[in-house]
């Protein structure tokens, strides 16, 4: 074919056709660039760039991050620091109105400072904290709903595998996405206890007021925590203040979650094997969809796709912030059809170039595009939290659980205002700490 462009627009295609047959997206993608590329500069060629792009993905020491982090994750899931964080969250704030649903978003994001992941979390949460809200006459739905936009705070508290991916993809420093999501977390936990509380005001029936914890009790909250409170701090913090690169913090996340796990006697051989190959399996999917965007990355690059785009854009006479609201809208539709992860690593070499075009920082893109993919995995017809704790509590009919996550899917869309609005609330603490 003589057009590059369109050769690159029917490989866009052909990856998307791939990916609703079920291919794996890193699978789909690396096909479609690797047969762009042949047919564009012939297939000897072709085959060298799977073997480089595949080498310098698995030499990356960025990337060493992922597989520390999920196996960081998975020790304190197996050492039940997760139920520990959601104890100290109920004795503290358990008596107010909604106060479960409250401290089920507070375990979420302090769970998520030591897993990385939105389903990890949601499918952690689902079981830690759903019955607990379920036995003290909690609405159902709202309770799912509730467990589902927690788990989503997992793909932006650092350290998440998102903004790893992103990073690298966009050749940005994962600790710089790590500091610029800060802000942007504290103020999706705000938003989320604000609409917890308004919605139990309209709704009290649907979250009944718990029973105060004594002082006691709460010290005994904060005594039994300690361990998740001293793993989070030393991972995030110690990242913040320079102390540890990424990757250091995420090795010695994952030794310390280890000796966590022996300590409390959860390292059993069943346990270290679950651990080991969830690992295993997560980290080989991580990689096979990096090694695959890389290759459509590259073949996108070679037929100047990108550069075609923006210049289509530019001609086009549209302002900017209407085409960034018109791109926002794409991309939360895209989430409600297909994966949000496939969303964004398919689309990146074709976005990103068009925002930086823009002006744009790509580091505050990268947190836009989280952002983004959160809302993804709340809104029908997919949603992949909501899935998830379908999966867990399989009695609750899918269509409460998504009506339980409609308020947190404003509180969502009013974040993405906010942040759209006030870039500088998520690039003045990456510019300080540098």
């Amino acid at each position: 074919m003589n057009d590059p462009v369109m050769l690159t627009l029917l490989g866009l295609a052909a990856t998307f056709a791939l990916i609703l047959l079920h291919v794996p997206v890193g699978v789909a993608m690396g096909l479609a660039g690797v047969v762009g590329f042949g047919l564009l500069a012939g297939f000897e060629p072709a085959f060298a760039m799977i073997a480089s792009e595949t080498a310098n993905n698995l030499t990356s020491l960025e990337l060493a991050t992922i597989p520390l982090f999920v196996l960081m994750g998975g020790f304190a899931s197996v050492a039940g620091l997760s139920e520990d964080l959601y104890r100290l969250a109920y004795a503290l704030i358990g008596h107010r109105r909604g106060g479960l649903a409250m401290a089920t978003v507070t375990g979420c994001a302090g769970f998520g400072a030591v897993c990385g992941s939105s389903v990890a979390t949601a499918a952690t949460f689902g079981r830690a904290a759903l019955p607990s809200m379920l036995s003290r006459r909690y609405d159902a739905g709202f309770a799912a709903g509730t467990v589902a936009a927690g788990g989503t705070l997992g793909a932006l508290i650092p350290p998440s595998s998102i903004m790893v991916i992103y990073a690298v993809l966009a050749q940005q420093l994962i600790i710089s996405l790590y500091m610029a999501a800060l802000v942007p977390a504290l103020i999706a936990v705000c938003l989320h206890m604000i609409t917890i509380s308004a919605y139990t005001r309209l709704r009290p029936g649907d979250a009944p007021v718990g029973a105060r914890a004594s002082a006691a009790e709460r010290w005994q909250a904060v005594r039994q925590s300690w361990q998740v409170i001293v793993l989070a701090l030393l991972v995030v913090g110690g990242m913040a203040a320079g102390v540890f690169t990424a990757t250091e913090s995420a090795a010695v996340g994952a030794v310390l979650a280890f000796l966590f796990a022996w300590r409390r006697g959860a390292l059993t051989l069943d346990g270290m094997k679950a651990v080991m190959t969830s690992t295993a399996s997560t980290t080989a999917m991580i990689y096979v969809l990096i090694i695959g965007a890389s290759l459509f990355g590259y073949f996108a690059t070679v037929t100047q796709a990108p550069q075609a785009l923006v210049a289509a854009v530019e001609a086009s006479g549209m302002p900017v912030w209407a085409a960034l609201i018109v791109l926002m809208f794409m991309f939360i539709i895209a989430g409600a059809f297909f994966d949000e992860l496939a969303a964004m690593v398919v689309t990146m070499p074709f976005v990103l170039p068009l925002v930086l075009s823009w002006g744009f920082d790509p580091i505050w893109w990268g947190i836009i595009n989280v952002v983004i993919i959160e809302l993804g995995m709340l809104i029908p017809p997919l949603g992949m939290n909501v899935f998830v704790v379908k999966g867990v509590a399989p009695q609750i009919p899918l269509p409460d659980i998504y009506r339980g996550v409609m308020p947190y899917v404003v509180s969502n869309l009013i974040r993405l205002a906010v942040l759209l609005s006030f870039p500088a609330l998520t690039l003045w603490l990456p510019t300080i700490l540098k």
